[in-house]
């Protein structure tokens, strides 16, 4: 009878040790995944290279080539998260930026942070780097224009079925006179089915 307890113990414990192993697959980093249908890497991108794509191909920038003759100067400001769920900005507005610049039609200005720090490395080459390696201060790009706006969630549960609504808004300023020169509004909805769904 013990033995048969133990087989029994050894069996049962044999089973929970292979339900709770991780397994790990890699992915190639393009390719799209959606698990739990929240905001997720593929949102981010997708959504940066469209609403960049728009902005660019609007009429404010050949106006202001035209009349500065030169690309304008942007920098992304702050994007809002107003969801009902954990957004990562930082990378959403990281994608933004990458899309600017590697369109070439925009010159891009650091953000306010890190001018922060490249103004310190300035000081401190003042101090200390020599005359002909030192970089002078006062000789920064002032940007033309900047982007920011805020992502928005509408969820819809009915029992295990739910509509997750997402409306991103960016606007894109002029920093001489706080002109609106462009609007931009990208919508997302998915439709999830699951029996434990949360919000």
């Amino acid at each position: 009878m013990k033995i048969k307890t133990n087989f029994c113990f050894a069996v049962i414990a044999a089973f929970m040790l292979s339900a709770c192993s991780t397994s790990v697959e890699r992915l190639d980093s393009q390719e799209q995944v959606d698990l739990s249908g929240a905001w997720n890497d593929t949102d981010s991108q997708l959504v940066a290279r469209e609403m960049v794509e728009d902005a660019l191909s609007r009429a404010w920038i050949t106006k202001f080539v035209k009349q500065e003759g030169t690309e304008p100067v942007v920098i992304v400001g702050r994007v809002k998260n107003l969801s009902h769920e954990h957004i990562n900005t930082n990378t959403f507005v990281a994608n933004m930026e990458r899309e600017l610049i590697n369109s070439g039609e925009v010159q891009f200005v650091a953000s306010s942070a890190a001018r922060k720090e490249i103004r310190d490395e300035r000081g401190d080459q003042d101090l200390n780097a020599s005359e002909a390696t030192r970089k002078e201060m006062g000789q920064e790009y002032g940007a033309d224009f900047m982007m920011q706006g805020q992502i928005n969630t509408i969820i819809d549960v009915e029992g295990s079925t739910q509509v997750r609504f997402y409306q991103v808004n960016l606007e894109l300023i002029s920093i001489k006179d706080n002109r609106k020169v462009w609007i931009g509004e990208k919508k997302i909805k998915k439709l999830i089915k699951n029996s434990k769904l949360r919000e």
